[in-house]
């Protein structure tokens, strides 16, 4: 798929550029847990602050993150690693949530991408954002424009309006020509976000 995306990706004199500028799959293969909790803990926080908690979370976990793990933690020593209250309690939902249902790549390939932000968002503590992180890097679903990332949005900002403001209307304008990759093109506007 990453070839036949960088190929259309390319007509965007842009994008073009970052495709040589970067490496977005270098990250290490969580697995489908493992990267909820990861985007449950990125909600809100910057990301350097969101990968020093997620480290010590992980820590305190013994690298460890499962929903057993989880459940049996100490609500103070996950409190300690920079998770507040109501994460810890996300993190827990979530982990009965995988526990009770099947939440992997192959228990959601039949669901339509709104069918898995349903199912997602019925878990309390996960909104849309987090739906779509997961749709993007667990199920690597191709074509997803989380819109509702900050980040994205700057990025798109910075690289197609000098920075100036953009409608959502507009960015979704500018991500057509990304299409059916724009997943692709999203994990490359946060590789040149973060660099910066």
């Amino acid at each position: 798929m990453l070839e036949e995306a960088h190929s259309v990706l390319r007509d965007d004199p842009v994008m073009a550029t970052l495709l040589d500028r970067h490496d977005p799959y270098e990250e290490p293969d969580w697995d489908e847990y493992e990267r909820l909790c990861i985007s449950i803990i990125n909600q809100q926080l910057s990301t350097a602050s969101a990968t020093a908690v997620r480290e010590r979370v992980f820590d305190r976990l013994e690298g460890e993150v499962t929903p057993e793990t989880v459940l049996a933690a100490d609500d103070g020593a996950l409190r300690d690693a920079g998770l507040s209250r109501s994460k810890v309690e996300y993190l827990r939902n979530a982990a009965r949530a995988f526990q009770n249902g099947d939440f992997s790549r192959s228990g959601l390939a039949n669901h339509s991408n709104d069918e898995v932000i349903d199912l997602l968002t019925e878990i309390r503590g996960i909104g849309e954002w987090t739906a779509r992180m997961y749709l993007l890097f667990v199920l690597e679903r191709p074509d997803v424009l989380p819109l509702g990332d900050l980040a994205v949005r700057r990025g798109i900002e910075q690289l197609y309006a000098n920075g100036e403001e953009l409608t959502r209307a507009q960015m979704r304008e500018i991500a057509e020509a990304w299409r059916p990759y724009r997943s692709v093109a999203t994990r490359y506007i946060w590789a040149e976000y973060e660099s910066e």
